[in-house]
């Protein structure tokens, strides 16, 4: 579709000259934030940045960002500009992290500054950053115990902190002093406060070189192009609607049993819109919960994933719309529900229900489920210092993407989150922290099973050492609605943090805690997931399945009992095996002839199995679709039940010859 020509007036050269010269500034602000930042957690890139005009709606937002912020930093400038109006001049700056006024979570706090040319206001700057703590009632304010915003920490309406110039100290010290890590918030403000300037400046260069009227007709033409690149992808897929459902492990509130998050899709003509009405209709006892904010973000990266090609800014959101519901849900929660673990919750399963949806229309660039974002975070004092300083191990993994149409899954990735989320260096951890890394590589078995093998997912632990008064709180799920494959694809292997792990001391602590004390010496370890499967698993190539063994992504054990391939070691110095060619054909056409039985097994029978050690986690999985407590191996029979009928609907209509059932399909109009 062809832009309309009465939104079009600037000539072609020089819309693209700006539209490329607002993608520069966005990501300068990145590089400035990057390189003058004072926290470990900001400068491993879980920041974002953006241009905004004089309404809020975004101009460009950084080609790096954070996706988990890209749909929420147009509503938390709206905030603003709505609280101050026009009391607004040349060198403020102002802070937000509200979640009810369009952000993420607490920790994700925004700085936002004019841009004027002349005393003329053009627009706004907007750079967030996610603070390593803003109080709260546990070490990096992810409080899974926390009833209400209170005991997450300091939120923060619309304040401003500079004022004409004048670093408001007072305003500033308030917030950071209400912190753990003070200097850090102190340091991370500025940097990202410098960034918005750094935008104003390179604003002013252009219009002294364009013109203000061409900047400003700019501002607005950047955004109809998106807009209009959007509506001519969407026009040219078929009109329909598809729904699928996926889930958060558990309501504290309610007991075992997974909690639904239900997405719905419509193409319709130039338009796509979502509906998450039918996802759990009140917010869950943990802070697994999203406001809007969150929710629109998971739905627009998603999306926006399908055409990484076009820019983004607010054009998106004309074409992309989501109706997430009545207040008081899962996903919309209203005040003061607690929050901060919502990209471990709502976000990750609307972002992989939305790759799934788009899998039916655009069957080339279908992937299985990805694992789950993770936060491990423990705080203490640190003995190796004189006065005994606060510490926070702040501490999230990659893991491994789910398997695409004609390709494996990528390994020891970042989290959908936000892929360039960056692998925190233990190196830099060990000298900020009393923590010694025990292990951190790629761990076998953790890529689901399928035609087209998920990515593997990576094993981390540390002991901790020279520390008192030390704690630890764990964000994440996908402990029992497990990573899942699609198209006949296999689920991976479910999060969870095990404190000293094959130690008589050895405790199973799950994958949603807080505060749990730890003492010197202890060590914690957790896997992240791999991701999951696509295709049947006894359709992959058997020499693929070789060369996963003699790589060491998949086990002897786990060749045969997912692949059906039985593999012998010849020399194992030598990474030397053999394929037994008749005993894969026989073992191949075993598990065809008795996979679907299996998962209508007895599941206590199996869970008994499990605790007399004569099953394994990955045989509870992936054979029986069994889900048990993995420290105690006590049965979680409605959770089982449910997780069975995911894998009877993702996974067994496409153990067939052609591939998929006739009834095989999301659509439902």
């Amino acid at each position: 579709m062809a832009p309309r020509k009465d939104r079009r007036t600037l000539d072609p050269v020089t819309f693209e000259v700006l539209k490329n010269a607002y993608v520069n500034i966005v990501d300068q602000m990145a590089e400035q934030i990057l390189r003058t930042c004072y926290s470990f957690v900001i400068y491993s890139r879980d920041f974002s940045s953006a241009l905004c005009d004089p309404t809020g709606d975004t101009i460009m937002q950084g080609s790096g960002d954070i996706a988990a912020h890209v749909g929420t930093l147009h509503l938390t400038a709206k905030a603003v500009i709505k609280k101050f109006g026009h009391d607004v001049h040349p060198g403020d700056v102002f802070v937000i992290n509200d979640v009810y006024q369009g952000g993420t979570h607490f920790n994700d706090t925004r700085l936002f500054a004019p841009m004027f040319y002349k005393g003329e206001l053009l627009g706004f700057a907007q750079a967030n950053g996610h603070w390593a703590d803003v109080g709260g009632a546990v070490p990096g304010s992810f409080n899974v115990n926390a009833l209400d915003h209170m005991a997450e920490g300091l939120r923060i309406t619309p304040v401003r902190v500079y004022s004409k110039g004048v670093y408001l100290s007072d305003v500033a010290e308030l917030i950071a002093h209400n912190t753990r890590a003070p200097s850090d918030i102190i340091g991370d403000l500025q940097a990202q406060a410098e960034a918005c300037r750094l935008a104003e400046r390179e604003i002013q260069r252009l219009c002294d070189k364009y013109g203000v009227d061409t900047i400003k007709k700019s501002f607005n033409e950047v955004q109809d192009y998106v807009e209009d690149m959007t509506r001519q992808r969407i026009s040219e897929l078929p009109d329909g609607t598809w729904e699928t459902i996926d889930y958060i492990d558990v309501d504290p509130d309610e007991g075992e049993g997974l909690v639904p998050i239900k997405v719905k899709m419509t193409i319709d003509g130039d338009r796509v819109h979502y509906d998450l009405t039918g996802s759990h209709p009140k917010t869950v006892g943990s802070f697994l919960n999203c406001c809007y904010g969150g929710a629109f973000a998971a739905v627009v990266a998603g999306t926006k994933m399908q055409s990484p090609d076009i820019p983004m800014n607010s054009g998106f959101y004309r074409v992309v719309t989501v109706d997430a519901g009545p207040l008081g849900s899962v996903v919309n929660a209203e005040w003061p529900t607690p929050v901060a673990g919502f990209a471990s919750g709502p976000f990750e399963k609307i972002m992989n229900a939305v790759f799934e949806l788009w899998a039916e229309v655009l069957p080339e660039r279908a992937m299985a489920c990805t694992f789950n974002l993770d936060y491990l975070l423990i705080g203490g004092r640190d003995t190796r210092h004189e006065g005994k300083p606060y510490f926070m191990w702040y501490d999230w993994m990659v893991g491994g993407w789910g398997a695409r149409n004609g390709r494996d899954g990528w390994a020891a990735t970042g989290p959908v989150f936000g892929v360039q989320l960056g692998t925190q260096p233990f190196e830099g951890q060990e000298r900020l922290s009393p923590v010694l890394t025990t292990c951190h590589e790629l761990m076998v078995d953790s890529g689901g099973p399928g035609e087209f093998r998920g990515g593997l997912g990576v094993q981390k632990g540390g002991t901790l050492y020279a520390c008192e008064r030390t704690v630890v709180s764990y964000c994440c799920d996908r402990e029992r609605s497990i990573t899942w494959g699609l198209w006949g694809g296999l689920p991976s292997i479910p999060h969870g943090v095990w404190v000293n792990p094959g130690q008589d001391k050895e405790r199973y602590l799950g994958s949603l805690f807080s505060g749990v004390p730890l003492q010197q010496g202890d060590t914690v370890q957790r896997p992240s997931a791999g991701g999951g499967g696509l295709g049947d698993p006894l359709k992959r190539d058997i020499q693929s399945v070789l060369s996963d063994v003699v790589e060491g992504y998949v086990s002897v054990e786990r060749a045969k009992k997912d692949y059906g391939v039985v593999v012998h070691v010849v020399d194992l110095d030598l990474d030397q095996y053999r394929i037994d060619e008749n005993a894969t054909l026989a073992e191949r056409a075993r598990i065809a002839s008795h996979r679907k039985d299996w998962l209508n097994e007895d599941a206590e029978k199996i869970a008994a199995l499990y605790r007399d050690k004569k099953l394994n986690m990955l045989d509870l999985i992936r054979q029986y679709g069994v889900i048990v407590d993995w420290g105690s191996g006590e049965l979680l029979a409605k959770t089982t039940a449910e997780f069975r009928e995911m894998l009877k609907r993702r996974t067994v209509p496409y153990w067939t010859a052609s591939g998929q059932a006739a009834n095989a399909t999301l659509k439902v109009a």
